[in-house]
């Protein structure tokens, strides 16, 4: 009769530990797009070849400002700085994912030269990190940008 008192006891605290380490569903990893839509994207850096190009960069394309909404949708805003005075201080933007959410699409060229696809290097928390082909002065590179929040 203790062997089968300690025997239930034990079975009772395997079953309640499985219950209390079982994941909630609101543990859930989140997606590409709920990562890209936490919060407003700054410039960090670009590489060209692993070589720091950040400062090759006019300021005007450097302090832009990109949010993204989980619709779809999002803001381009220009920074202290624009490119052109003229330019109104937020352009709204499309966007998506393509290739299995490995290809990011912009509807908006962010730099100078460059495409409005993006290939995803790096998505998580606090870092976006994407490649696109760039062409300045006839020659096309590989560019590597950086963005924090």
């Amino acid at each position: 009769m203790k062997n089968l008192k300690f025997s239930i006891g034990i079975l009772a605290l395997l079953a309640l530990s499985i219950v209390a380490c079982k994941k909630s569903s609101g543990d859930k990893p989140k997606t590409n797009t709920d990562l890209i839509a936490q919060g407003s994207w700054k410039f960090d850096k670009a590489t060209v070849n692993g070589i720091d190009v950040s400062s090759l960069l006019d300021a005007c394309e450097t302090d832009n400002i990109a949010t993204f909404s989980s619709s779809g949708t999002g803001t381009l805003d220009e920074g202290a700085t624009k490119c052109d005075a003229n330019d109104p201080q937020t352009t709204p933007f499309t966007w998506n994912f393509t290739t299995n959410e490995t290809v990011l699409h912009v509807s908006t060229v962010l730099f100078t030269g460059g495409s409005s696809d993006f290939n995803i290097v790096t998505l998580n928390e606090t870092q976006l990190v994407v490649s696109q082909n760039v062409t300045v002065s006839g020659v096309t590179q590989n560019a590597v940008f950086s963005f924090k929040h």
